[in-house]
């Protein structure tokens, strides 16, 4: 008989990354105990990611955090494999947002802590063992001055890694991760104390050369020269190999400056054969690999993180309807796999040499038409992500929540607000906007035990026109279901929301 664990609970979360306390946040939200299991024993203190994209933007205000994160500054024009995309788009947050991969972990942790969320630091995951109703994880604590290290057993019924692309929670649950290795690499580095000027996606007869002085005089430089073999060194590279790289591309010598920060990204590109393995899952770079072209990498783990959350949550609350969380895979690995194939493109043209020229230049033209602009626009934003419907069904269905303000006296938890602010709680909700009849209001009752709210409002005067009479919102910010018939909203509750609750 196996001892009692150190800590028992419904979901362990493996990576206290974005994805993973996204994750964290949306479980809490949604009645789940939660506990996040993470390696570091304290915050990042190099750049990563910084760019968060309009869909992201959109799933913060639908939790109420983009108050407390402020308005970050803009991040400039958007690029399609180093060719200048204008990122406009349909949503109230278009282009792309800079905010420092600290910053998000701060205020996403915050978030899920003040909703009951656990986070334990400074913890290795060493196994995995899965039993028919529950996941046994034992993860290593550092050694303490003069000691030996400790181990820790954590019980929960279902484990979600969240660990970056070396998962360990990969690896230790066998998924396969078919896909290809890195054949070309972007060297990049934060350096003081030099001066190089600006250059944005500047091509060079060997090499692609990109930098820019941030905030506090540090100027990141990133270099690609055209041939060069992937570096096969274990952890970074190291600056002397960045300088040299720079300097044989450009012309220009760096090698005076103080790095602060060294990395190097490929063009490897894996995707998990499955996003579920019975009682584990993965998110983020954990379930996908690619070249973080963008900030594409991190907005798609976020939006893993939104669409898992609350299908998990429902499910160890024991309110979730059969297939729930299957349709996890069934909705994020397609969404997955087109980004991917996204940054494939982008990587051949931003690493290509003088062999894509031409191929550039074409791009170049078609860019210049709108509905292809859009269109590509719409994929790097993330805000085209549209999940299969019936056939027949509104052209809403399966596509991201319009923004819609409301006028005064809307019938809303959070008072008159917005489409967005109605899902702050994490519930379905069922938006009326017209007074429809009684029998689509009355279908509703039988879910209004925590699950789904009704809001009953009028678009705000001198607003865009409302798209839909009513609308059934899953709680990660997709149409459920539209100005269909009665028996149409009955199925998609039961589908989304679970058998209807006996009066």
């Amino acid at each position: 008989m196996l001892s009692a664990p150190d800590i028992d609970t419904q979901v362990l979360v493996v990576g206290a990354g974005p994805v993973g306390l996204m994750l964290a946040g949306e479980l809490a939200l949604g009645g789940a105990d939660v506990v996040v299991l993470e390696r570091r024993t304290g915050p990042l203190t190099e750049s990563r990611a910084s760019t968060l994209h309009a869909r992201t933007m959109e799933l913060l205000d639908q939790r109420g955090l983009l108050e407390e994160l402020g308005t970050p500054p803009a991040g400039g024009p958007g690029h399609f494999g180093g060719t200048r995309l204008d990122l406009t788009t349909d949503s109230p947050y278009s282009g792309q947002w800079k905010v420092p991969q600290v910053r998000t972990e701060e205020l996403l942790e915050g978030w899920a802590t003040r909703l009951g969320a656990r986070v334990v630091k400074g913890h290795r995951l060493t196994d995995l063992r899965t039993a028919p109703h529950t996941v046994e994880a034992t993860a290593e604590a550092g050694p303490s001055p003069g000691g030996a290290a400790s181990a820790l057993r954590v019980r929960a019924a279902y484990v979600v890694g969240c660990d970056g692309e070396s998962s360990t929670v990969r690896e230790l649950a066998g998924f396969a991760f078919p896909g290809r290795d890195a054949t070309r690499e972007l060297l990049r580095a934060d350096v003081a104390d030099v001066e190089v000027p600006d250059r944005r996606f500047e091509r060079h007869p060997g090499g692609l050369a990109i930098s820019a002085r941030g905030p506090g005089g540090v100027t990141r430089v990133m270099v690609h020269e055209y041939g060069a073999p992937v570096g096969r060194e274990p952890g970074p590279p190291s600056f002397a190999r960045v300088a040299d790289t720079w300097r044989r591309v450009t012309g220009d010598d760096i090698g005076g400056g103080a790095p602060l920060w060294l990395n190097s990204f490929g063009d490897a590109l894996r995707q998990a054969s499955q996003y579920r393995r019975g009682r584990i899952l993965l998110a983020g770079d954990a379930a996908h690999h690619q070249m973080p072209v963008g900030g594409q990498a991190l907005n798609l783990g976020l939006q893993d993180a939104a669409n898992l959350g609350w299908k998990l949550a429902a499910e160890v609350r024991g309110t979730a309807g059969p297939g729930l969380l299957d349709s996890y895979h069934a909705e994020r690995h397609p969404a997955g796999r087109r980004v991917l194939d996204n940054i494939a493109a982008q990587a051949l043209l931003l690493l290509g040499g003088s062999g894509t020229e031409q191929v550039r230049s074409l791009f170049g033209e078609l860019l210049r038409e709108p509905r292809v602009r859009s269109h590509l626009a719409g994929t790097i934003a993330g805000v085209d992500v549209r999940y299969v419907a019936e056939p027949g069904a509104h052209r809403l269905v399966g596509a991201r929540v319009p923004y819609l303000r409301f006028g005064t006296g809307a019938d809303t938890a959070e008072g008159p607000g917005s489409s967005f602010a109605a899902l702050r709680p994490g519930r379905g909700v069922l938006v009326d906007l017209g007074g429809r009849p009684t029998p689509v209001l009355a279908a509703v009752a039988p879910w209004r035990d925590g699950r789904v709210d009704v809001v009953t409002a009028t678009p705000e005067p001198g607003g865009a026109a409302p798209e839909f009479t009513s609308a059934l919102l899953r709680p990660d910010g997709h149409v459920a279901w539209a100005d269909g018939t009665v028996p149409e909203l009955e199925a998609a509750l039961r589908r989304w929301f679970g058998p209807a609750a006996r009066r």
